[in-house]
This record gives structure tokens, C-alpha cells and sequence, in this order.
């Protein structure tokens, strides 16, 4: 049983090593970026997700910048040979050489999470996805929605802050901007739908980014449990909004879920049920998750920063007072919260929700004079470049002041990532955190209840126990 044991062992390594050793000593590429690739299959994944988890992402890429080069180095992560760029360098040649030397990819845990995506439909999908988004997210046609995100942060605040004494910020802005996006994107408005609807979306998220070993107790695990009970009711959901477009009860042009649901590509052919499912499921995370990471930043740097709290509240309560009783935010008064959103600019500088994202090399090529083989996948982060005094004076300092006039130089404030892929929610999440800022603000003043709160990242940066807040009442004259 030993002897048979150790065979099937070698045979695995033997198996995992030779493609890359394949890729190591090719002929034709002799100067790899340096670094190391760490234990096979695993590669450095496990250090690159605890750093994370331990509250230091940054800690893997600097250390390794230090030691190997602060332009480009070599890893392995998440079971891939990767090439991690560094700097606004870095940046500017992944954004403007999308689908020229590098594309889009993502980790295998991603793909068996929605199974309707391979590594190459999902490309297509992802551009068939940006060509309809526009007409949803754009600033012009989320004017519409202001108010109505307004209004369910009214509601939000009555119904879970007010006449309390102290809350739990971070799954409360989760339940904010997870109601926003059912609204948005599905017209799903009752409050016992949509809690049902996100008890399983946190595991499936923390299985987004993850080892993806299927084992009990993994989170790769749970993501893949969570992820088959969220595609099992969206199910239901297209099949019942398919029924009320028939009968006219639904109108195609509503929300997101039904223009899916009408659109035709190019031969005329529709999506399917379950890749419809899948594309929603994706906009509900990225719709939320992201947001209420920042939104919980902004609640714990305004506790601690009491000068820049008065700021915005100074703009905040301007806009307050120029309304009427019931009157709605509307687009103009967007407009006017300049400072309040250069203060959520500099809260995802320190605590980026997206950290990075991965690229595919279509073709073997030189950067930064090294070699770059067909196949590698590079990485990008925030990270490289949004702590870094070549680009930001005195880095760790709030300073809400870098995002006025023309604001950060190119390629170094990179929240939402940068070039064609982009995030197309840019403007949904800038609306969705200023009608939040608008609403705390002119509500509450609030201090922390753990000064010293760890901060995790898993995927994206929380406060480990989700930033309890003492509350105190606004008294306005």
C-alpha cells in the first residue's frame, strides 16, 4: 500500500512539474523574470491568500519587489505560472495591450463556480456582457435610479440604525447595497426575498479567489454549495420574469435580468437560462461586495479622522437643507458632493475592495527586458502603486486634497482597474456610496468600538470583526 502510494505520488509531481519545466527551459526563452514559483501545483498561492487573511496584502508583492525586481517578477499562484507587474509602468502596459499581447483570465476556481463558462466562452461572454452594460450603467440612464437608492437608504437607516445604540457597520452596508442591486438589476424589492437571496452570496464570493480544492470545509467548498443555491433560485427567477415578458406584466427594457432576456447577439440567437444565470449572479457580486467594502472604509476613516468627518458633513448638510421635506437626492445634488467623494477616492487608495485581477499572454514577449512565454498569466495590483511614494507623498497620510484639480497621475489610482476592462460599475458604485455618505452623515456622528480593529482581506479588505460603531444622533438647528 506504501510502495503504491509513493508511484502514484511521483507519478503527480512528475505530471504537475514537466509543463513547467517545459515553459522554464524552452530554448527560445532564456530570461524569465526572476523570482520563484514555490511547491508544486500550489506554487506561493498559500502565502499570497494569507498575507491577505493577516491583514497585509501588499506585504507579498513588496517583499518579493525588494528581493527580485520592483518592474516585474515570477510566482505561481492559484496553480499557474504568473508574472506579477509592478508600478503605473506596470499598469499602463496591461490596460493598453488588452487583447494585444495579454487578455482576460480567470482562476479555475472562477470557472467551476459558473459552469456555463469555459476559459474561452467566458471571453466572449465577458464582451457581449460590456456591449450591453453600457445602456444600464452609464451616467445618463443611472440618473433614474438616485432617487431610488435614496429612498432604500432612508428606509435602510430607519428600519437598521436609528434608536440604536451602537451596530455592526459592514453587514450592514452589505445588506444596503445588496438591496440596491436586487433593485436595480432584478426589480426584486421585498425585503424577505432578498435576505433569502444573500444568505449564500458571501461563501460564494470568499470560493471566488481560493485554492480550488473541493474538499469539506475548504472555501472553495462552500463557494461551490453556495454557488449551486444561487443559481437554483435565479433559475426561478428568469423563468417567472419569461412568463410576465409573455404576458406583459414585465417590461423588456426594466432592469438588466429582463433585457437579457429579449437581447439576440449578432445570428440572432439568445443566452441561455443558465448562462443569463450566471452573468447576473456575477453583477450581483461585483454590484455589492465591492461597495460595501468601501462604504465600511469610509464609515471607519470618518470615525477616526474627525476633521475630514466635518467636512463632509459641512457639504452634506448644505445639500440636506437646500431640499424640501420628502425631496429625493437627484443628479444635481450628486454634483455637488465634490469633497465627500474625493474622501471615498482616498479611502479606496489605502483600502482597495478590488485588489488585482489576471491577464493571459496571447504571445510570447519582452518587458521590462524580460521574457514573457505564451500562456503565463500576469497579474496586476492596486497595491503596487496606490501606497507608494513614487506616486503618493507620504502614502500612509489621509489626504482627501490628491483627487482635486486633475487628481493622481495616470495609471496610479487604479480601484476599478483601467483600459478596456474597466469596471463598467465605476458610476453605480460613486452613486450608490455618495447617497450612503449623504444619509450616515446627516444622521449620526460615531466612534469605533475595537480602536485597534485587525483588518482582513478575503477576497477584499473588512475590519475582522465587521467595525462595531457606537452611534450618537445629529442634533441640527
Amino acid at each position: 500500500m506504501e510502495l503504491f502510494f509513493l508511484i502514484a505520488l511521483t507519478l503527480f509531481i512528475i505530471l504537475v512539474t514537466l509543463p513547467i519545466l517545459a515553459v522554464l527551459y524552452r530554448p527560445n526563452i532564456i530570461n524569465l523574470p526572476p523570482g520563484k514559483t514555490g511547491l508544486p501545483y500550489i506554487g506561493e498561492s498559500l502565502e499570497f491568500l494569507s498575507t491577505g487573511r493577516k491583514g497585509h496584502p501588499e506585504k507579498f508583492l513588496s517583499d518579493r519587489m525588494e528581493k527580485f525586481s520592483r518592474q516585474v517578477f515570477r510566482t505561481s499562484i492559484l496553480g499557474e505560472q504568473t508574472a506579477v507587474v509592478c508600478g503605473a509602468q506596470g499598469n499602463k502596459f496591461l490596460f493598453s495591450n488588452e487583447n494585444k499581447l495579454v487578455t482576460a483570465w480567470w482562476p479555475k476556481s472562477i470557472l467551476r463556480l459558473f459552469p456555463s463558462s469555459n476559459q474561452s466562452t467566458i471571453l466572449a461572454e465577458g464582451m457581449r456582457m460590456r456591449k450591453m452594460l453600457p445602456h444600464f450603467l452609464k451616467p445618463e440612464a443611472l440618473q433614474r435610479y438616485i432617487g431610488v437608492m435614496d429612498h432604500m437608504a432612508q428606509v435602510h437607516f430607519q428600519d437598521s440604525w436609528e434608536n440604536k445604540q451602537e451596530v455592526t457597520v459592514y453587514p450592514l452596508a452589505k445588506m444596503y447595497t445588496f438591496s440596491v442591486a436586487c433593485k436595480v438589476f432584478l426589480s426584486m424589492d421585498d425585503p424577505k426575498e432578498v435576505a433569502k437571496f444573500a444568505a449564500p452570496f458571501n461563501d460564494m464570493a470568499s470560493g471566488i479567489i481560493s485554492i480550488p480544492i473541493n474538499f469539506p470545509g475548504t472555501s472553495f467548498n462552500r463557494g461551490l454549495k453556495a454557488s449551486k443555491i444561487i443559481r437554483n433560485e435565479m433559475l426561478r427567477m428568469i423563468k417567472q420574469r419569461r412568463k410576465d415578458l409573455a404576458e406583459n406584466k414585465a417590461t423588456p427594457m426594466q432592469d438588466i435580468l429582463s433585457h437579457m432576456l429579449v437581447a439576440t447577439d449578432e445570428e440572432g440567437q439568445r443566452l441561455g437560462e443558465v448562462g443569463i444565470a450566471d452573468k447576473i449572479i456575477s453583477l450581483l457580486i461585483g454590484g455589492h461586495d465591492t461597495a460595501s467594502a468601501t462604504i465600511t472604509f469610509v464609515v471607519k476613516f470618518l470615525a477616526e479622522l474627525p476633521d475630514i468627518y466635518d467636512q463632509v458633513l459641512k457639504e452634506q448638510l448644505e445639500i440636506a437643507k437646500s431640499k424640501e421635506p420628502g425631496e429625493l437626492l437627484t443628479w444635481e445634488d450628486i454634483q455637488k458632493m465634490k469633497y465627500s467623494w474625493n474622501v471615498a477616492c482616498e479611502v479606496m487608495r489605502l483600502a482597495p475592495p478590488l485588489q488585482g485581477s489576471f491577464r493571459e499572454a496571447l504571445h510570447d514577449f519582452d518587458y521590462a527586458g524580460f521574457s514573457i512565454p505564451k500562456g503565463w498569466k500576469l497579474y496586476w495590483s492596486t497595491h503596487t502603486t496606490h501606497k507608494n511614494p513614487e506616486y503618493f507623498s507620504d502614502p500612509e497620510k489621509f489626504d482627501p486634497s490628491r483627487f482635486e484639480g486633475s487628481g493622481p497621475a495616470p495609471y496610479t489610482f487604479v480601484p476599478f482597474g483601467g483600459g478596456p476592462r474597466m469596471c463598467p460599475g465605476k458610476e453605480y458604485a460613486r452613486l450608490e456610496i455618495l447617497v450612503f455618505m449623504h444619509n450616515i452623515a446627516k444622521r449620526f456622528k460615531w466612534n469605533k468600538v475595537i480602536p485597534d480593529e485587525k483588518i482582513v482581506v478575503d477576497p477584499m479588505p473588512i475590519p475582522a470583526k465587521g467595525l462595531p460603531v457606537h452611534l450618537y444622533p445629529q442634533k441640527h438647528e
